[in-house]
């Protein structure tokens, strides 16, 4: 197999420090570059239609939410990982070009419900299927099995950084 960056930062400690163990370093690098090479591909693809990948995970939030396509910004900013200022940014900017508006929460006088609007859910439902078919193509070069293997794998390490 062709031998990577990692390989050669690798090979590079091997010489340095004899017997050094680096395959942690494998993992964690590959996974590393991997994020970042992942970063820039799929905000080529949200750039389609002028959204950064903040702003998509905020409107497949509320898609994927169901009927009426709404969430508390608690439950938004809690599933995305966010602070409640990075949040009230995102939602600003996407309230101005209106694919979400903000409406009283019946069952909390002071809280607000994040809706996603029929522009918002039009936008979704196209640039949804567009990224889906955008992560098959960048996952081209592992088989069906090799991307099962792969996802078995990565949820595993995933759920252990998580616990």
């Amino acid at each position: 197999m062709k031998k990577d960056h990692v390989d050669l930062i690798q090979a590079q400690w091997a010489r340095e420090i004899p017997g050094l163990d680096t395959s942690p370093m494998g993992l964690i690098g590959r996974i590393s570059r991997i994020s970042r090479h992942l970063d820039q591909l799929l905000q080529q693809n949200y750039s389609q239609f002028d959204l950064n990948g903040g702003e998509f995970d905020v409107l497949a939030s509320l898609r994927r939410a169901g009927p009426p396509y709404q969430l508390t910004p608690t439950k938004l900013f809690n599933s995305l990982m966010l602070s409640s200022g990075a949040m009230t940014n995102r939602l600003d900017r996407l309230e101005d070009v209106g694919l979400i508006k903000r409406l009283p929460n019946p069952e909390d006088r002071r809280g607000v419900l994040v809706t996603l609007t029929e522009k918002g859910i039009e936008l979704m439902d196209s640039a949804y299927v567009a990224h889906i078919a955008h992560e098959n193509q960048i996952l081209q070069g592992l088989t069906k099995s090799e991307r099962d293997t792969l996802t078995d794998l990565l949820r595993k390490l995933l759920l252990s950084l998580e616990d």
